[in-house]
Formats: C-alpha cells, structure tokens, sequence
C-alpha cells in the first residue's frame, strides 16, 4: 500500500530527536487517529538552520515529518508559511485516502504552528 521511500522513512526516519534551545517549536496531534508530531526548529539569520521531530503514529504521519523535516532544512521562516498541502501530498508521492490525508498534512500543521510561534516571540 505504502510506497518503499514512505516505510523507509517511517523504519529510519531523519532528523528524529529534540532540539534543546528551540527558537521555535509546536506540537499537536490528531484527534481522529491518535497520530502526534512535535517539532523543534533552530533558526540563524531567519532561515531553518536545525530541524528535528518527536512523534508517534502511523507510517503516513510520522514518514511525512521526516521527509519534511528533510525539506525546510535552509529555508525561511517566512517560505515556511507559504508552503500548502499540495507540496505535502508531492513530497508524499502516493495517492492517500481523506482521512490518510490528515495524517499527512499533521506534520505540515505543526511545523505552521511553530512558525507561528517564532513571529510570536
């Protein structure tokens, strides 16, 4: 069902641990399924220096955060908010069903929130 590159994220996933000193950081879950993903991000000069997630969940939910994580690596704070599900669904690279979607888009959501959270402070 799920494609090599998805269970290969989900078996290794990159970038998987805390970031102690956060500039930013969210966490949220998914109601519906249980899934969770929290992410800490290190910023320098606006842009993603460091990215790191935590999370429990299904292959869907916990590969998508690693191979998101993979993507902002470099990029601003601001592009951050400009990216859409269609670039998750890209990323993801595999038809999902609706509620597989907001599995997907939960990484996405969290990484907003932290965002967010960065403008914020």
């Amino acid at each position: 069902m799920y494609s090599e590159i998805i269970l290969d994220h989900y078996k290794n996933p990159h970038n998987f641990g805390k970031i102690e000193d956060t500039d930013a950081h969210a966490i949220d879950y998914n109601p519906a399924c249980g899934d969770e993903v929290e992410i800490f991000l290190k910023i320098n000069n606006g842009k993603v220096s460091e990215v790191r997630f935590e999370g429990r969940g299904c292959a869907i939910s916990q590969a998508t955060a690693s191979m998101l994580t993979n993507e902002i690596k470099g990029k601003a704070v601001n592009e951050i908010a400009k990216l859409d599900d269609k670039f998750v669904f890209e990323l993801v690279g595999v038809n999902l069903s609706p509620v597989r979607r907001n599995c997907a888009l939960l990484s996405l959501k969290v990484l907003k929130l932290a965002a967010v959270n960065y403008f914020k402070e």
